[in-house]
């Protein structure tokens, strides 16, 4: 990947910087946008809660952009930025080492291997079978199933919106859920046989 490169122009005999990219900043984005669940998963395997992914997850992120000069092979990327997710984890368990309820390194290690172990094909397969669920749903159907992800009070505003209860929304939304949970098992059962 490139080093740092800026455009500069001159202009009254000054040197001006005109812009500053690293030519890999565009394949991080890239390859962190794919990758992203599956590292969301894996810290989350590690980690007790979300707030703890959340946190390990934005260092993590910061640490890979900065070092994406170093990884030779885009291919490389998901087991290259598991192992700064592990680090980071365990830099989180020791920041935290006051708290009985957490894993020692050790205890970590030990999930970290088990978790590489599990097949990530699967989670690919999983992946793309909701993707088409999602995409055989309504767009107002759709709409509901991803509107509890959309940030605090949208279920609200929504229900305001639709003239209905927030819990009938709610309502409905398990039953999306269920229906998608469905037709994602049929999904994988058929690339399966």
């Amino acid at each position: 990947m490139g080093r740092y490169q800026a455009n500069q122009e001159y202009h009254d005999g000054r040197l001006h910087i005109l812009s500053a990219q690293t030519p890999s900043e565009k394949d991080f984005d890239r390859l962190f946008e794919t990758h992203e669940l599956s590292l969301r998963l894996h810290a989350r395997a590690l980690l007790p809660n979300w707030d703890a992914v959340d946190e390990v997850m934005q260092i993590s992120s910061v640490v890979m952009w900065k070092k994406i000069s170093q990884l030779d092979e885009e291919t490389a990327f998901l087991p290259w930025s598991k192992v700064i997710i592990r680090f980071e984890s365990h830099k989180y368990f020791r920041n935290r080492h006051r708290d009985p309820l957490l894993f020692d390194a050790d205890v970590l290690d030990i999930l970290s291997s088990t978790i590489e172990e599990q097949n990530e094909p699967d989670l690919d397969a999983e992946q793309a079978a909701l993707d088409q669920c999602l995409t055989a749903l309504s767009p107002t159907d759709r709409e509901l199933v991803l509107a509890p992800y959309c940030g605090h009070g949208y279920m609200t505003k929504l229900a305001e919106i639709k003239g209905c209860t927030r819990n009938s929304l709610y309502k409905q939304v398990r039953r999306l859920r269920k229906k998608l949970e469905n037709c994602v098992s049929r999904q994988l059962d058929t690339t399966q046989s």
